[in-house]
């Protein structure tokens, strides 16, 4: 529908301009060929010789274009070619018109906008593999692109900068990523995306406009009430209203999501280092536990950051002293403010010599920094936590030797790509950070299990689903009666006795969840399955999936027979061939 709606578009815009030159053109065409069909040539036997209507169009060819074939199918008279003269001068500045018309049809906005999105539609038709709409294509934009074309999911964006669309069509995916540069919060362009399509998975509303992504995300649930909704948002009234428009939606605020972080960071050493070596952040290893302190700490900046992080650290007991340049209300309840820049002054006036850690988390990372360099000069053992604004200035961060960097666009970035290609990454954070008993021994042990199976190899988060569209080996075999067992995709294809490098993290069996599973779990159709392990085992995994060889080895330990002869001989046996 959307294509056919561009197509109309274009049409309309191409016969606009160019009706005048095509009328133009043909009047100049109709009345020199006349002209040449109607005026005598040189007598033959007494009788005037007349040019055939197809002789004069094809003589008009070739004049127009200035090409000069010479007089055929015989010699000119003086009138003829003083007619063929005057032919060959309006045409060609008939066609000069025309030339200059088509030069500005090319040049028209409104014509490059409608090819431009027609294209666009006949690309995403093109994706018949599922996918996910993503509205803005900012510095979040950029790096979610990069994860999910690592993870070989497809994509298609949408855009209000033709800037950062024209660096999207540069960039070298795996993937196809088509890009639009439109407003995403007009419902045409989510059509022209796809959104109705079957295998539009999810919808990520990410620009930096809150109020458009409140749009986006309702125009969503109007047009495709089933999709799955992803938005950005950090303003409690705006996450009130997407909390009611029904359906699975998630609201992903960076802020509020790294105050957790550091609040479960703090009783759980090695959930910081997990998370990020999840996401393949750079130069983490999953050995470096990472503990902030309890005790006093230093909040400079009270936007949107600091207020978070104060909360978190005042709802879990402890002590704080915010600086800020603007005064706050009474209504904020902090028990200990500075009015003022974070100076040396007002750092040593907050008691920073008996502070245990320190944020510095304005919007300005030149200033952020500065405050890291004088809290150390004062206090050299303090837990710091800096606010990285913007991703170009990675070198200074990474120099400064701190031990949390807080990034905004990273953190909403990361948090998207789990939520698209491991959704079940969050029951089983939930499971292990539960404050019950035995689950700090259970994120110890997974953390043992992946550095032993995957070690410093780039670790892949798969999501099976098992279907017949992802799984055909494994849902006919069921389909059969048979029994498959988790342990049984846990084996090597090559080999009975080895096991893959994976790890089995949940298993979605209707709304019943299983952490860290059994192997003796017997898989059933539906089911869908988070697995953690390596590219080549994934590889691998995916094989016993839909081969129906490999499934039968891993199950029973011998080879399927193969061909017709084989298996005839193999029932002849009574057994399988081993």
């Amino acid at each position: 529908m959307a294509e056919s709606i561009d197509l109309s578009r274009v049409s309309f815009i191409v016969m606009r301009e160019m009706r005048r030159p095509v009328m133009a053109l043909i009047t100049v065409y109709a009345v020199s060929i006349l002209g040449m069909v109607f005026i005598p040539g040189h007598e033959v036997d007494g009788k005037p010789q007349y040019l055939s209507v197809f002789h004069a169009f094809y003589f008009m060819t070739y004049t127009a274009t200035t090409t000069g074939f010479g007089e055929i199918p015989f010699e000119f008279n003086d009138a003829q070619r003083l007619w063929a003269m005057a032919c060959l001068y309006v045409s060609v500045i008939t066609w000069f018109y025309a030339i200059g018309s088509i030069v500005r049809l090319f040049q028209n906005p409104f014509f490059v906008r409608a090819v431009e999105e027609r294209k666009f539609s006949r690309q995403v038709l093109r994706i018949s593999e599922p996918y996910f709409i993503i509205c803005g294509f900012g510095d979040t934009g950029s790096v979610l692109a990069r994860g999910l074309s690592d993870y070989g999911v497809p994509a298609v964006f949408i855009d209000g900068d033709e800037d950062r669309i024209r660096a999207l069509t540069l960039r070298d995916y795996r993937v196809p990523m088509p890009g639009l540069c439109a407003d995403a919060s007009v419902p045409k362009h989510l059509l022209e995306a796809g959104i109705r399509r079957r295998n539009c998975q999810a919808i990520v509303a990410i620009t930096n406009n809150e109020e458009i992504n409140l749009k986006i995300s309702a125009l969503a649930r109007l047009l495709n009430p089933s999709i799955r909704i992803i938005t950005l948002s950090k303003v409690d009234v705006f996450e009130e209203t997407l909390a009611n428009l029904g359906g699975e939606v998630h609201i992903v605020d960076p802020f509020k999501m790294f105050a957790k972080v550091l609040v479960t960071t703090m009783t759980h050493p090695s959930f910081y280092p997990l998370n990020n070596w999840l996401v393949r952040a750079p130069r983490v290893r999953l050995s470096d536990a990472i503990k902030p302190p309890f005790g006093k700490w230093i909040v400079c900046g009270y936007g949107r950051m600091g207020h978070e992080i104060n909360h978190a650290l005042v709802k879990q007991g402890m002590k704080t002293v915010v600086i800020d340049p603007h005064d706050c209300s009474e209504e904020e309840g902090i028990d200990s403010y500075i009015v003022g820049r974070s100076t040396a002054k007002t750092l040593a006036q907050a008691g920073i010599e008996n502070a245990v850690g320190i944020l510095a988390g304005t919007d300005d990372d030149g200033h952020n920094l500065g405050i890291l360099l004088n809290a150390r000069k004062l206090n050299g053992n303090l837990f710091t936590l800096v606010r990285q604004n913007r991703h170009e200035n990675r070198i200074a961060f990474e120099a400064s030797q701190i031990d949390m960097i807080m990034q905004p666009t990273l953190v909403t970035a990361r948090r998207v790509l789990f939520l698209l290609v491991a959704p079940l990454l969050k029951p089983f954070f939930q499971h292990l950070l539960k404050d019950e008993p035995g689950r700090k021994e259970d994120m110890e042990k997974v953390v043992q299990q992946l550095e032993k199976k995957i070690g410093r190899r780039q670790p892949h988060l798969i999501t099976v689903d098992v279907v017949k569209e992802r799984c055909s080996a494994v849902t006919a075999c069921l389909e059969e009666g048979e029994q498959v067992l988790l342990g049984d995709l846990l084996k090597h294809p090559d080999n009975f006795n080895r096991k893959l490098d994976l790890i089995a993290f949940v298993v979605k069996s209707g709304e019943v969840i299983s952490v860290l599973p059994p192997d003796d779990y017997r898989i059933k159709i539906g089911d869908q399955i988070l697995f953690c392990g390596t590219g080549a085992s994934r590889r691998l995994l995916n094989a016993t999936l839909n081969n129906e060889y490999n499934l039968f080895y891993v199950r029973n330990g011998v080879h399927l027979p193969k061909g017709y002869f084989m298996r005839w001989y193999a029932q002849r046996q009574n057994r399988p061939v081993a």
